[in-house]
């Protein structure tokens, strides 16, 4: 269990939940129902021994997760899967209501945890073959392609997962030859050529167009080019 503030939601709830199910607890200190309810959830979560974790939310000091929520009354537990919600619920609950709540968000060890786990590149090639989306997957083949010095594949891998730091983190080490760096503005460059014209009228076009610019190294000429272009469709 943990206490989560709006600056943090991010890193600890978001990305943390792309490898372990995140339960999120928005309470407040006055809310009689959030004091019943919150042993419970804590217990529960206890019992899966890390399998799914507990986040704490102070809706009084941390009103914008609340408001990313939509939450008009508390106590509301949402569960955070791959960055996604995949359950939730308003207000207290029977203990048996909450046990079931919190088992059925740990995950089963299905064939791509297994190959993740084998850890040798044919597995973790199948893996990612099996499910492109899964980051832990790409992040042990980006970091077994690094360490074989074939950084132009890992960085290729890593294009999909900008807002992650830790995609950011192995990319870093991915781009020291030009061969890597060419990839990966290669891989880049479709997509941001595809956003440029929405970039003005729709914000969500603008924010990739902007996560893929923080994603590649800043000083290279290509991305300095690509910034300009990116600002002269803004105004």
């Amino acid at each position: 269990m943990f206490d989560v503030t709006d600056d943090q939601f991010q890193v600890s709830v978001i990305e943390r939940s792309m490898t372990t199910p995140v339960i999120v607890d928005l309470w407040a200190p006055w809310c009689g129902p959030c004091k019943t309810l919150g042993p419970l959830l804590e217990a529960a979560v206890a019992a899966t021994s890390g399998a799914v974790e507990l986040a704490k939310v102070n809706v009084d000091e941390n009103p914008m997760i609340s408001q990313a929520f939509k939450v008009q009354s508390i106590p509301a537990v949402f569960a955070i899967s791959q960055g996604k919600v995949v359950n939730s619920f308003i207000g207290a609950k029977p203990e048996a209501e909450i046990v079931h709540f919190v088992a059925s968000l740990q995950p089963a060890v299905d064939e791509i945890s297994l190959l993740v786990t084998a850890g040798d590149e044919a597995s973790l090639k199948k893996a990612v073959e099996l499910d492109p989306t899964r980051f832990d997957a790409v992040a042990a083949l980006a970091a077994l392609l690094i360490d074989a010095r074939r950084c132009a594949e890992a960085a290729q891998l890593l294009v999909p997962f900008t807002a992650l730091n830790e995609a950011q983190d192995l990319l870093s080490l991915a781009v020291e030859t030009e061969e890597a760096l060419v990839q990966l503005f290669e891989a880049t460059s479709a997509e941001f050529e595809g956003l440029l014209d929405k970039v003005k009228t729709d914000e969500e076009a603008k924010q990739r167009a902007l996560e893929l610019l923080e994603f590649l190294p800043p000083a290279d000429p290509r991305t300095v080019a690509l910034r300009k272009r990116f600002s002269a469709r803004l105004f």
